[in-house]
């Protein structure tokens, strides 16, 4: 296994670990902690999604912005 990988994982741990125990806090509640811990991380990933969407169209706009004011008129 990859340190990469393994750092990945050990990351997710931490993720984990700090969503259930401010779910758990907050609510009182194992089982909506444990919601929580399992929805929070998938509503992110669909968030990142559309963040990187918006983040290679703005990229996009300004690489053609570059171009042309790189070409000669």
């Amino acid at each position: 296994m990859s340190i990469d990988l393994i750092k990945t994982f050990t990351y997710l741990a931490v993720h984990l670990t700090v969503a259930f125990t401010i779910g758990y806090i907050i609510t009182g509640s194992i089982e909506i902690a444990g919601l929580i811990t399992l929805i929070e991380p998938c509503a992110n990933a669909v968030a990142f999604f559309f963040h990187e969407k918006i983040w290679k169209r703005i990229q996009a706009r300004r690489d053609l912005r570059a171009a042309e004011a790189a070409t000669p008129a």
